[in-house]
């Protein structure tokens, strides 16, 4: 049987680096999703009561006329 190879402290220093990044990197992209979430959530509330009163106001536009 083969014993491993041991890993040089630089190699294992290079590893660990770009573990912290890539895990600071998620961490921002995940604070970046949190606050764009309610951001996004109060337009379509908007949206949501116009759709409601367009729809109203085309039931009466539309009565009137049939």
């Amino acid at each position: 049987m083969r014993s491993k190879r041991q890993m040089t402290m630089a190699k294992m220093m290079r590893e660990q680096a770009v573990r912290d990044r890539r895990a600071r990197k998620q961490e921002k992209k995940e604070a970046r999703r949190q606050a764009a979430a309610p951001a996004e959530g109060e337009p379509e509330a908007t949206s949501t009561e116009e759709g409601t009163s367009s729809a109203a106001g085309e039931a009466s536009t539309s009565a009137p006329t049939g």
